[in-house]
């Protein structure tokens, strides 16, 4: 994780852990765990929050900018901050943070010197058993100076050996009037009806919801619908279905508009609300069952482990929408 050290951007509802953390510092504890749904920008505050530390010349808000500490990060060559991550050449689905660079971390912590250190683990659910464990060991004897950050989407997937040594700070902690006014303000000519689908997909979260504007998928839903209805009703062409799609969408971006359009057939069926609230599902809810709905969502899970694994993409496509057009065999 290259710092960003003067950060273009801050984030209202992180203002009060900001505070919290900034003026009781040094006293804050060496372990910290900042959570919060995709989206709240938590990445981001750590990134203000670490250079902080390091800096030399501390501003109430954010780094100087200009100490040397500074100029370390914005090099990426700070020698006292250390960033764990799964492996740059093992980004697929569910990598892990191998146990070795854990291990690795004891030189960094034990050693002596001026200033603070600092560890940023992320996606803290990649720590698997082996390297949690190993984590352990820092966290019951931390290094003078050393402050360990750990990031994660759901931390209760972590350890609780792991969770109750850490200090646990949200940062997804807003309201629905400061998510509408961050889209409002990042997009001003958006409508009030856009911005509450957008959030509706998001999860209530204003930067994920940014970025399903500008995704290459939001707006093909509708004739996607059409085509997926056409497919299951006139049983025929699904190679042709699965040959268009693919020219008119990555798979990645494919993907994403299925799994939230499959969640809303299932959240029809089981009468619960929608989050493309602006489509009918109706017509399609109709030529399935639940049982076949759920199939379907565990296969495209595999589908994308397949991937991961280089399978061909066009090969997935093909049998998912032979799958789709619901015919017994």
């Amino acid at each position: 994780m290259i710092v960003n050290i003067q950060p273009t951007m801050t984030y209202s509802w992180h203002d009060q852990t900001w505070e919290l953390l900034t003026t009781r510092f040094p006293e804050i504890g060496h372990g910290l765990l900042f959570y919060g749904k995709q989206g709240c920008a938590k990445k981001a505050f750590a990134e203000r929050f670490v250079a902080w530390i390091l800096c030399a010349n501390k501003q109430p808000q954010a780094a100087c900018g200009e100490c040397a500490s500074c100029q370390w990060l914005k090099s990426d060559t700070h020698p006292n901050y250390v960033h764990i991550t799964t492996d740059e050449d093992n980004k697929k689905q569910n990598a892990k943070i191998k146990i070795e660079k854990i291990r690795d971390l004891l030189p960094f912590v034990q050693q002596t010197g001026e200033g603070w250190r600092v560890i940023v683990i992320e996606p803290a659910e990649a720590l698997n058993m082996a390297s949690a464990n190993a984590l352990l060991k820092t966290l019951e004897e931390p290094g003078e100076k050393v402050i360990l950050i750990l990031l994660a989407d759901h931390y209760l997937k972590l350890p609780a050996t792991i969770r109750s040594r850490l200090q646990h700070f949200a940062l997804d902690r807003l309201t629905v009037e400061d998510a509408r006014s961050f889209v409002q303000q990042q997009i001003p000519e958006i409508s009030s009806e856009h911005i509450s689908l957008l959030l509706n997909l998001a999860n209530g979260m204003p930067l994920t919801a940014i970025e399903i504007e500008q995704s290459g998928w939001l707006q093909k839903r509708t004739s996607f619908l059409s085509d997926w209805l056409k497919l299951v009703a006139e049983k025929s062409m699904p190679l042709h279905y699965a040959n268009k799609w693919s020219k008119e969408l990555s798979f990645t971006e494919f993907m994403t508009l299925f799994e939230y359009l499959l969640g809303d057939l299932v959240s029809l069926k089981l009468n619960q609300s929608l989050r493309n609230d602006d489509l009918d599902f109706q017509d399609l809810a109709e030529q399935y069952d639940l049982e076949h709905l759920f199939a379907i969502y565990t296969d495209v899970q595999q589908k994308k482990l397949m991937v991961a694994q280089n399978v061909q993409t066009q090969l997935v496509m093909d049998e998912l929408f032979i799958q789709l057009m619901n015919v017994e065999l």
